[in-house]
C-alpha cells in the first residue's frame, strides 16, 4: 500500500526531479517506509512506499522490467498474487522479490493490459510503456484505491491525491461549480469530476491510455462492471447458504496474507463482527478497534448509535485484543482541518468518526479489515430499494429513485441556492447524471426483483464506490491499509447472480403494499422494517451472536443531528451564519440560513447539509483561498 505521482510531458520537456520529489512529498503520510523516483527526460513516475509484503528493499519502487521498456509505480495488493507467480514463473519470468509489485510488472509483460482483469485486490497503477511511448493508467474493480489525473499546458499529471497534482508549478486551483452543484444534489460526485476543475478521478475498472504527443485527453475503457441480476435458474436457499460460507471464509483468508500485524475494526455489528470471527481463527488474540460516542447530549434515535457495549461482547467471544475511544461533541471541530485536507472534497456520509477509528488503529497495527461492501452486495438499505421496487418503465424507476437520492438540497430549491453562480450550473441536469449511472447495466425490467438489482447496482457504483474513496484517504492519512474482504472478486461475483427473494424477506408485502394500500401505508412499512442481507445473516449466525445477526442496521455515524443543534450550536453558526464565509460566493446566504434554521428548530433533520457545508467551508480555505 503506497502513494504514487507522475508527470508525463507531452511535446517532450524534460521532467524535473525536483517538482516530482515535491509531488512525492504532498502524501508522505501514504509511504513513510520510502520514496522512490524513474525519470528518463520527458516522463517521470515518483513513489511513496507503506511495506506490507516483503519489506525488503527489494519491494523498492518504480520497478523496473528487466529489459527496461516496462515501468511500474504501484498502490495496492493483488491478493492472488502467489497463484499468478508460479503461472510466469512456468512462463520463464524470474522473480527477485516476493511482493505483487513484481507479479503486476510481469504480468503487464506476459498479457498486455488484460492481465488486469486477472487480478483480485486493490489497486491503482501506473505503467510507462517505453517501446509504445504510453502511459497507462489503471484502477481496480471497485475502486478501492483512487487515481487522480490532469493536463495543464503539455503537462499530464496524475497521483493518489490530488494534492500531489496541486504540488506542480503549472496546476491551477479554479472551483469547478458543476462538480459542487452534482455533490450538493446527492451527497456525491457520479462522475469523474472533482471539486477542482481540470481534476478527474479516473472511474473504477478502467485502463486509461495516455500517448507521447497527443492532447492529454485519455482513452479511457472499462475492463469490467458489476451485473446484478436474477439467475436463469434458482438453485435451493441451502446450496446458496453453503456457497457463501465457502467463500466468505476463502475471502478473509486470502486478505491476512501479510508481512505486518493486521488487526480489525469491530463496530458491533454482524460485518466486522464476522470478519473479525474468521480472522481470529487463523490469528489469535488479533488486535480489534471500535470508536464509541457520548450520548448524554443525544435524543431520539441517536440514543442506539453507541455499540460499545455489542463490540466488548464480541471481543470477549473471539478473545481479541480489543481498543476503543469515545468521540464526544467538538472532535468534529477539531479534527475537521486535517480531515478536510487528507479526504480532499467531502463524499458520503459524515467521516469524521472513521477518521478517528484509523487513528486509532494505526497506533497498533498497519493494516486492518473492515466490512465494507457486505451492505451494498447483499441488500442492506432495503428501505432504500423498496422504493422504486414497483414501477411501470425504466424512466419511472429513474424518477422515483433520483428523488430519493437529493439527499442534500432537492430539486424544488437547486437554484435558489446556487442563485449567484446559477448562470454557470444551470445546463447541469442531475437527473440525467443519476440516469447515466446505468448506461452499460442491463435494462431489461419486467419484475420487482430486476428494479431491486438495478438499485442494487446503483448503490454499488455510487455510494460503495464514495465510501471506498474516503476509506482509502481516512486510512492512508495514518498510514493505514484497510482491507475489504467482502469485495473478493468469487464474493462478488456470487453476490451479483444471489437471488433477491435470499436477500431480502419482505420483497412480497411490499409489492402489495405499492399496487393495493392508499394513504402513507407505503411509507409507515419503509420506517417499521427490519429486512436485508437475510441470507448473510443465515450464514452469519455460525460465527456471531444470534442478537447481532437479527439486529437492524445501524450504521457508523454520530449523535450529530443532536450535537449540531446542541452542544457544537455554537460552532455550527458562529461558521455557516457568517455572511463573508467563501461558501456564499456560490450559495444564497438567506436560503442556506432558512434550511439550517429548520434542523436548529428540531423541524427537519439536516444533518448531512449542516455536515457538507461546514466541510465545504474548510475545503475552500484549503484548497482554493490558501
Amino acid at each position: 500500500m503506497c502513494g504514487i505521482a507522475g508527470i508525463f510531458n507531452l511535446k517532450g520537456e524534460p521532467v524535473s526531479t525536483v517538482i516530482l520529489r515535491k509531488m512525492t512529498d504532498a502524501i508522505a503520510h501514504r509511504g513513510p517506509d520510502g520514496e522512490g523516483f524513474y525519470t528518463d527526460e520527458f516522463i517521470g513516475l515518483g513513489h511513496r512506499r507503506l511495506a506490507i509484503i516483503d519489506l525488503s528493499a527489494a519491494g523498492h519502487q518504480p520497478m523496473i522490467s528487466h529489459d527496461g521498456q516496462i515501468v511500474l509505480s504501484y498502490n495496492g495488493e493483488i491478493y492472488n498474487f502467489q497463484e499468478l507467480r508460479l503461472e510466469l514463473e512456468a512462463l520463464g519470468y524470474q522473480f527477485h522479490s516476493k511482493t505483487d509489485s513484481e507479479v503486476v510488472l510481469h504480468a503487464w509483460q506476459a498479457w498486455g493490459e488484460v492481465c488486469v482483469s486477472r487480478f483480485n485486490g486493490m489497486f491503482a497503477f501506473a505503467i510507462w510503456s517505453k517501446r509504445e511511448m504510453v502511459l497507462y493508467l489503471v484502477r481496480d474493480r471497485y475502486g478501492i484505491k483512487p487515481l487522480y489525473y490532469a493536463c495543464w499546458g503539455n503537462s499530464f499529471l496524475f497521483a493518489s491525491e490530488q494534492k500531489a497534482i496541486l504540488a506542480h508549478p503549472g496546476a491551477k486551483r479554479d472551483l469547478d461549480k458543476k462538480a459542487l452543484l452534482e455533490y450538493f444534489t446527492f451527497q456525491n460526485i457520479f462522475t469523474d469530476r472533482t471539486l477542482l476543475k481540470g481534476v478527474h478521478l479516473l472511474p473504477a475498472a478502467s485502463v486509461a491510455r495516455v500517448e507521447f504527443g497527443g492532447n492529454g485527453n485519455p482513452k479511457c475503457a472499462r475492463y469490467w462492471d458489476y451485473s446484478f441480476r436474477e439467475p436463469d435458474q434458482q438453485c435451493k436457499i441451502n446450496d446458496y447458504r453453503f456457497e457463501l460460507d465457502r467463500l466468505l471464509c476463502q475471502a478473509v483468508n486470502r486478505q491476512l496474507v501479510t508481512d505486518v500485524e493486521l488487526g480489525s475494526y469491530l463496530s458491533g455489528g454482524m460485518d466486522s463482527g464476522t470478519l473479525t470471527a474468521l480472522a481470529a481463527r487463523q490469528l489469535p488474540y488479533i488486535k480489534t478497534f471500535t470508536c464509541g460516542f457520548d450520548l448524554s447530549s443525544a435524543s431520539g434515535i441517536e440514543l442506539a448509535f453507541d455499540e460499545r457495549a455489542k463490540a466488548e461482547a464480541m471481543s470477549a467471544r473471539f478473545k481479541t485484543e480489543h481498543y476503543e475511544m469515545v468521540l464526544k461533541a467538538g472532535d468534529m471541530e477539531r479534527c475537521l482541518p486535517k480531515l478536510a485536507w487528507h479526504i480532499e472534497e467531502p463524499r458520503v456520509g459524515q467521516s469524521y468518526p472513521n477518521f478517528y477509528a484509523a487513528k486509532l488503529a494505526s497506533k497498533f497495527v498497519r493494516v486492518v479489515l473492515s466490512g465494507s461492501g457486505g451492505d451494498e452486495l447483499f441488500g442492506g438499505y432495503p428501505w432504500r430499494y423498496y422504493r422504486a421496487a414497483v414501477c411501470d418503465n425504466f424512466e419511472h424507476y429513474i424518477d422515483q429513485y433520483y428523488l430519493y437520492w437529493q439527499r442534500l438540497i432537492p430539486n424544488s430549491l437547486i437554484s435558489k441556492v446556487f442563485a449567484p453562480v446559477w448562470d454557470d450550473v444551470k445546463d447541469v441536469w442531475t437527473r440525467d447524471i443519476f440516469r447515466d449511472v446505468f448506461i452499460t447495466h442491463y435494462k431489461h425490467l419486467d419484475r420487482p426483483e430486476d428494479y431491486i438489482n438495478h438499485s442494487l447496482y446503483f448503490e454499488a457504483k455510487t455510494f460503495l464506490h464514495g465510501l471506498l474513496v474516503i476509506e482509502d484517504k481516512l486510512s492512508m492519512a495514518h498510514s493505514l491499509e484497510t482491507r475489504v474482504p467482502f469485495l473478493d472478486n468469487d464474493l462478488v461475483d456470487f453476490a451479483m447472480r444471489c437471488p433477491v427473494n435470499f436477500k431480502l424477506n419482505n420483497l412480497a408485502e411490499v409489492v402489495r403494499i405499492n399496487e393495493n394500500e392508499p394513504g402513507d401505508k407505503q411509507g409507515q412499512f419503509f420506517r417499521k422494517v427490519k429486512d436485508g442481507k437475510q441470507i448473510l445473516r443465515d450464514v452469519m449466525r455460525q460465527y456471531i451472536p444470534d442478537d447481532i445477526a437479527n439486529a437492524e442496521k445501524q450504521g457508523f455515524s454520530a449523535p450529530d443531528a443532536s450535537w449540531f443543534k446542541g452542544d457544537s450550536i455554537n460552532y455550527v453558526t458562529k461558521v455557516l451564519c457568517d455572511k463573508k464565509n467563501p461558501i456564499y460566493d456560490c450559495f444564497e446566504w438567506a436560503v442556506v440560513q432558512s434550511l439550517l434554521e429548520e434542523h436548529l428548530s428540531g423541524k427537519t433533520n439536516r444533518r448531512l447539509l449542516v455536515w457538507s457545508l461546514l466541510n465545504f467551508s474548510e475545503w475552500l480555505e484549503i484548497f482554493i483561498n490558501d
